[in-house]
Parts: structure tokens; sequence; C-alpha cells
């Protein structure tokens, strides 16, 4: 965000833009590109210490993290520390005066289209069967050979990068303001319950839960903080009369065959390359 605002935007920070608007849109996914590689090489950073931990304890060293890197931006008066960071919404409106068209909506397609194509690939692989092994059983996949370490690695730089990716998207929201206190711990905990909710081994679970539990968020809004009373009660009763999420392990193909008749080429490609 910071550099889209920077190339394409009249900003009080960075003064007059370096490119002019009409080429906002031909590079704009390549600056979201570099920011996912950019958050992928934080996720390498992460990945070390992780090599010596596993279960809880790995969760707090990525919880630790968060907090460290939130307190180092709220302390970075460049670009607006606590306050958080405007302009975005100029680069926005910078396509659109180009060529007229809802280009956030257009952009965070690509992206969920991208995400979807490169988790599907990679699970499919030998390296996603390996993170599952080591999500099962740690002890049992290096016990099979399971190179551990690098694979957590590209686990932490892949989880990283997409969410580097997602991040961009977000600083161009409707709003065009973004501030540190957005990525709280509640954050995470809502992506984490999307995951939960649709399935931990489901992709198309993944995206129906995430756009349930938005609406059911934007439902729930006129309750205000009693929200929070509401859904971690769906929750518990999810994870007591459904602990595997909505799909568990499987896709939508395989709760609706027909759909197969539409996707029916991609997924039988799939499953080969699973077994």
């Amino acid at each position: 965000s910071i550099l889209t605002v920077w190339l394409f935007a009249d900003d009080k920070i960075f003064g007059p833009p370096v490119l002019p608007a009409s080429w906002a849109i031909p590079l704009f996914p390549v600056i979201l590109i570099i920011g996912a590689i950019a958050a992928s090489l934080a996720g390498l950073l992460v990945a070390i210490p992780s090599f010596r931990t596993r279960g809880d304890y790995l969760a707090i060293i990525t919880l630790a993290v968060n907090y460290i890197v939130k307190s180092a931006i709220e302390n970075m008066e460049v670009i607006g520390g606590p306050r958080g960071f405007v302009g975005m919404k100029r680069v926005m409106n910078n396509m659109a005066a180009v060529f007229d068209a809802p280009w956030l909506l257009i952009w965070t397609f690509i992206g969920m289209l991208a995400t979807i194509f490169i988790i599907r690939n990679f699970m499919s692989s030998t390296f996603g069967k390996g993170i599952e092994a080591i999500r099962e059983d740690e002890i049992a996949a290096e016990l099979m050979s399971v190179n551990t370490r690098r694979l957590k690695v590209i686990a932490f730089m892949l989880s990283c990068g997409l969410a580097g990716l997602a991040g961009g998207l977000f600083a161009h929201g409707p709003g065009g303001y973004i501030n540190p206190g957005t990525f709280t711990i509640l954050k995470s905990t809502e992506v984490m319950v999307m995951v939960y909710l649709g399935g931990m081994g489901s992709i198309s679970g993944s995206i129906i839960s995430a756009i349930g539990f938005t609406l059911l968020l934007e439902l729930l809004r006129p309750l205000g903080t009693y929200k929070w009373v509401v859904i971690p009660l769906l929750l518990v009763v999810m994870m007591l009369f459904r602990p595997s999420g909505i799909l568990g392990n499987k896709e939508l193909t395989d709760v609706f065959p027909k759909l197969r008749a539409i996707f029916g080429a991609e997924e039988e490609n799939y499953a080969h390359a699973a077994n």
C-alpha cells in the first residue's frame, strides 16, 4: 500500500506521484506480488525458531511476532504510526479515472482465484502431502523420512506470502485507510475460525465458511460487542456436533457429485496428483 501511494497518488508524506495514473492498472498486480514476496521473507524469519518448537509453543511464537511487528509499525511516524496510513483510496480512484470499473472487486476476485490455484496445486504436490503428514504427527513424519524443517520453511513462506497478498488488497479497501490496530489477535482469530468452520482439509469449505462468517458478522453488527458472545457460542456448538467442520476433508464436488460435470476434468487431475 505504501508503494502504490508513493507511485500513483498525491500524498502529503511522499509528495506528487512518481508515475502517471495510467500505469496504476498494469503495475498494481506487480506491486501486490512484491508485497507477497516481502511477506514470504518475513515468514522465513519466523520459520527459523520453529525448528525447535511445535504445537502450542509454535503458536505462541507466531503471536509474539505479530505483536513485535505491530509495535514496530506503531513507532514508525513516517507512515502514520498508531494513527495509520491513508491514501490507498486515491490509487483506486486513479484507476477508475483511467477506466471506469470496480477495480477493488476485480483485483480481489483475481487474487482469490490465484490463491485457490496456488493452494490447490501445492497441496496436490509432494510438499503438500508432507505438510499434511506433519499436521497429523510430526514425529511420525520424521520417521518416514519427511524433511520437516524444509517443509516448515516452505509452509511459513507460502502462508505469509498469501497473507501479504491479501493484506495488500485489504489495505486498498473501501475506506482507503489502515492502521496497526486493525491487525489484532481478534483479526487472526476470525481467519482461523473461517478455516476451521469450513474444514481444515477443504479448500471449497474454507471459501464457503469465509463468505458465511463474513455475512454473519455483518448481520450481528447491530449487537455491537455482544456479537462476540454469540459467535463463540456458535463455534462451541459447531465443535460439539461437527468437529471436522462443514466439509471436513472433502470438497464441494464430493458432496454434490453433479458439480463434477462442471469441474470434472480438473477434479480428476487433482485426484490423480493427490494419489
